[in-house]
Formats: structure tokens, sequence, C-alpha cells
């Protein structure tokens, strides 16, 4: 058996927390941000479009391609919401395949077991809901709530149902964004 150095594992397990975190935040800060940088583009364009007439200036076409474009993008934010997810797990998976190293540098050199912090028991969960990975799926699950919304917002100004507007924008919301929130959590937490 070759001679085991605990600074190379060290120096190893160093690299790796540090080009781990910074690609797994990096990653998902890039998911984040591009699904939020579009949904506020679109957002702004209508918005700005229709200063001084509300929806009375679009026509009934253009409030169904409205909600057809804020449908897609509650869609996109569905995905993103599932991208996150998948970074998280894959951040896990790779904790626990440098545990599993850990634990045979442990078993060779008992000393070393002070140096690593997270160990198969010290591990974070993949839910863990005070983290950076939930805060932006708790982001994407807000604005993915906002662009449903707007979507039942504008199908319902095409249809002319005035009547239950704000209450039907507002159920829209919250089952966008408990559905988004629940999917991200349903693939984080064992089954």
């Amino acid at each position: 058996m070759p001679e085991l150095s605990p600074d190379e594992i060290l120096m190893a397990e160093f690299e790796y927390i540090a080009t781990s975190a910074f690609q797994a935040n990096e990653d998902r800060s890039k998911a984040t941000s591009f699904f939020v940088v579009s949904v506020g583009s679109l957002a702004a364009t209508i918005f700005g479009a229709q200063i001084g007439g509300g929806t009375a200036r679009f026509s009934q076409s253009l409030l169904f391609i409205l909600s057809a474009l804020f449908l897609l993008l509650s869609v996109f934010g569905v995905l993103t919401a599932l991208q996150l997810a998948r970074l998280r797990l894959a951040w896990h998976e790779a904790a626990r395949a440098m545990n599993q190293i850990k634990r045979f540098y442990i078993h060779h050199l008992p000393q070393l077991e002070a140096a690593f912090r997270w160990q198969d028991e010290t591990l974070p969960p993949p839910w863990k809901t005070d983290s950076l990975s939930f805060y932006m799926a708790l982001e994407v699950a807000l604005v993915t709530g906002m662009t449903f919304a707007a979507s039942i917002f504008f199908f319902q100004h095409a249809l002319s149902w005035k009547a239950w507007l704000w209450p039907l924008t507002l159920l829209a919301f919250l089952l966008a964004f408990s559905f988004t929130l629940w999917l991200y959590r349903s693939r984080l937490v064992k089954r």
C-alpha cells in the first residue's frame, strides 16, 4: 500500500470545497438570475406600454397572447426550480463522494478526523430551509406565482370576466407559488 500523506488530502479537500461551493452557487445564481431578468424584462415592457390606459387599451387577441406568454414564463419558473433542486442534489452527491474518500483516509490516519467538518452525519441535508439554495428556490417560486397570476389576470380580461378578477388572480398566485415550492422540496426530501 502506498504511503498516505495527510497534507495531500487536506489540500485536495480544501480545493474541492472551494471549487464546489463556488461552482454550485454560480450555477444556481445564473439559473435564478436568468429567470428573474427574463420575467422582469417582459413585465417592464408590457406595463411600460400600457401606461395611462390600463388593459382597456389592449385588444382581446393581445390579452390572450399576454396570458400565454406569462403562462410560458410560469413553466420556465417551474423548470428553473427543478434545475435548482438538481444542482442542490449534485452538490450533495459530490460532498458524499468526498466523504467516502475522507473515511478511507480517516481509517488509515485517524488523527485526520478532527480536520474534517463535514462527514456523513454532519453533512447538511439536501432540503434545508436556511440555505442559499432554498432562498433562490423561494425567489423563483414567488416570481412563478406572479407570472401565473398575471397569466390568469390577462386571460380573465380577455374574456371580460371582471367579477372574480382579483380573487382568481390571488388564488392563481398561491397555487403556482405553493406548487413550485412543493415540487422543489419533493425532489430533495428522501422518499
